[in-house]
């Protein structure tokens, strides 16, 4: 390959992770790079095409799911959710071996089905859960491995926040990946709850004693603190699944519905109101914001012909399907280790996606594997941002929580292994509700 072909990229590569590397923001970082690409390698004018592109880059109907999403979690967040988990899961689980860690597990795949944020996810769980099982002495590296390893399922158990983004960024069904989700996150719940279940069977000293056993009609009634939330998953969820509502308008739902749960719980006044209404701005507009320049670079990249031409040097190496996903997974988990899940995920698309179509790959079947490959990255240092939101909750240092979370994040190894010889653990369930 010539010197043509690789100074567009060496260009591009250096001038993002230069700013990136200085602090740049992500979004302003996307921005430059797409200008410098377009003065130095294309006549285009630049500026005209940024005016389209930021109209085009944010002006889609399925994306307006977001800001509503995120703002449902911000309301469960502070409505005492947390709380009612643990009253109504713990006495389900104690005794499993493993015992009340599970509730890590479960808890942290029940509000991922509510929160779709991963770091969301392990601050609400953790925040309830890690004195209460300090408290009855449960191990400390398994109470924040658990939480660290099943703080990840916010980012594939549906509705997720980065799978609307790849929709958006890739111009995939945001429903089926929404569905595509649902058994790969399952099965890793279940991977996650037969690690402890080992674990704990291997260890019978680190475990503390058996907790006396209730009845049947009281475990039942317990189970009733996790009724709303059970709820509120079935309203958004299941109207996506069956049709009754586009992901934008069951989000809109689940914004009311969890409104409803608030002021009936009442922890909602004006001010969690006007709390939880401006953090889902900030976050939304933040994401909007880096996904605007993740437009703008992927129509830079166009004009500069470097997709096409990586795709086709791809071609000409004649990598089959599983040594070009090995190569991707390599590489999705080195950036991982500086950048977060959705940076990682719209810095991406414009170039990976041509090599992934080049080999034949499902575009639905990438989009949850890439979540799940950045899973990975979400317990891996420097930047894992579970490992962030732990290492303040705890006050360890980010290097011991993520050798606590290791086995875990061996498990999400496993997984994409599983997916990748096993196809259908992602796409079969949305064959069946769509017949192919």
């Amino acid at each position: 390959m010539d010197v043509s072909f690789w100074m567009p990229i060496a260009v591009v590569l250096v001038c993002l992770f230069s700013l990136l590397l200085v602090g740049v923001w992500v979004a302003l970082g996307l921005f430059l790079t797409a200008l410098a690409s377009m003065f130095l390698f294309t006549s285009i004018d630049a500026g005209a095409v940024l005016s389209s592109t930021i109209w085009s880059g944010i002006n889609s109907w399925e994306l307006a799911a977001l800001p509503m999403f995120i703002w449902m979690g911000e309301i469960l967040f502070s409505s005492g959710l947390s709380e009612n988990m643990f009253k109504g899961l713990s006495p389900w689980m104690r005794n499993l071996p493993g015992r009340l860690l599970h509730v890590n597990i479960v808890g942290c795949g029940i509000f991922a089905a509510v929160s779709g944020s991963s770091a969301a996810t392990t601050a609400t769980i953790g925040k309830m859960s890690i004195p209460e099982l300090e408290k009855r002495g449960y191990d400390e590296k398994m109470i924040i491995g658990t939480l660290a390893g099943s703080g990840t399922l916010g980012l594939l158990i549906p509705p997720s926040i980065i799978l609307i983004v790849y929709g958006a960024a890739t111009d995939q069904s945001i429903a089926r990946l929404f569905i595509a989700g649902i058994v790969p996150g399952l099965v890793l719940l279940l991977m996650f709850m037969g690690y402890v279940v080992i674990w704990s069977l291997l260890n019978p000293d680190k475990s503390p004693d058996a907790e006396a056993k209730m009845s049947l009609i009281d475990k039942i009634k317990g189970t009733r603190h996790l009724m709303p939330v059970v709820l509120l998953i079935a309203m958004v969820i299941g109207s996506i699944y069956t049709g009754i509502a586009s992901p934008t308008e069951a989000a809109s739902l689940g914004v009311l519905m969890a409104l409803t749960l608030s002021w009936v719980g009442g922890t909602l006044n004006k001010d969690s109101f006007n709390v939880a209404l401006m953090s889902a701005v900030k976050t939304s507009t933040m994401i909007a914001f880096i996904l605007i320049g993740a437009a703008f670079l992927t129509v830079a990249m166009g004009f500069t012909g470097i997709p096409r031409e990586l795709a086709a040097h791809i071609g000409e190496m004649n990598l089959s399907k599983y040594e070009l996903l090995i190569a991707l997974t390599f590489f999705f988990i080195i950036l991982g280790c500086f950048l977060d899940g959705i940076s990682v995920v719209v810095l991406t698309t414009s170039v990976i996606l041509p090599m992934v179509e080049q080999v034949g790959i499902d575009l639905i079947w990438f989009g949850i594997y890439l979540v799940l490959v950045v899973e990975m990255s979400q317990i891996t240092p420097p930047v894992g941002f579970n490992l962030f939101v732990l290492q303040a909750m705890t006050g360890k240092n980010i290097f011991k929580v993520a050798l606590y979370a290791l086995p875990f994040f061996l498990i999400l190894v496993v997984l994409v292994i599983l997916v990748t010889l096993f196809p259908s653990i992602i796409l079969g369930l949305g064959a069946g509700l769509y017949g192919g």
